[in-house]
This record gives C-alpha cells, structure tokens and sequence, in this order.
C-alpha cells in the first residue's frame, strides 16, 4: 500500500466534510424517526 506522504490532500477540509456528512445523518435519522412516529400515531388514531 502506498504512504500517504505527499498526497496532497487537504486533511482539515476533509475532516470539515466528514463531521458535516455526521451532523447531517445524525440529525437526518432523528428527524425521520420522528416524522415516522407522527404518521404511526395519525394512521393509529
């Protein structure tokens, strides 16, 4: 496998990418799990 020495990559604008990539799945899900609650509970009642 290769070393990563030199490769040119910008490790501060990755990290940014992936921590927003995180955030936005993590709030993703809960957004979601909630609008499913909401719908369960409409089509329940």
């Amino acid at each position: 496998m290769a070393a990563n020495e030199g490769s040119g990559m910008d490790e501060k604008a990755h990290v940014a990418t992936y921590t927003g990539f995180l955030n936005m799945a993590k709030w993703g899900t809960i957004a979601t799990i909630i609008i499913v609650a909401i719908v369960v509970l409409l089509i329940a009642s």
